[in-house]
């Protein structure tokens, strides 16, 4: 089974970028979701965030999340969760 992992994300975001691009060198499947295309999603940032909307908010399969993460807190994050 698929871990469930949700990228919230936006195509002008270096950021969300560069974490896409860690995850898809890693082979880890993520629902992407954009959220200038979805205003409920882009409502969640913010809710996450405590009224920021910073991107990426990547969502586990635990129910926690990391803003903004670098690629070392992100690999270690799936090295706990056992998806690398």
């Amino acid at each position: 089974m698929a871990a469930q992992i949700t990228m919230y994300t936006a195509d002008w975001c270096g950021d969300c970028r560069r974490s896409k691009a860690f995850l898809t060198a890693k082979n880890v499947e993520v629902n992407y979701i954009d959220i200038e295309a979805d205003k409920v999603a882009s409502d969640k940032v913010i809710e996450i965030n405590g009224g920021m909307r910073s991107i990426p908010v990547i969502v586990f399969p635990d129910g926690t999340h990391l803003t903004e993460p670098s690629d070392k807190d992100l690999e270690a994050k799936l090295v706990s969760l056992a998806i690398l």
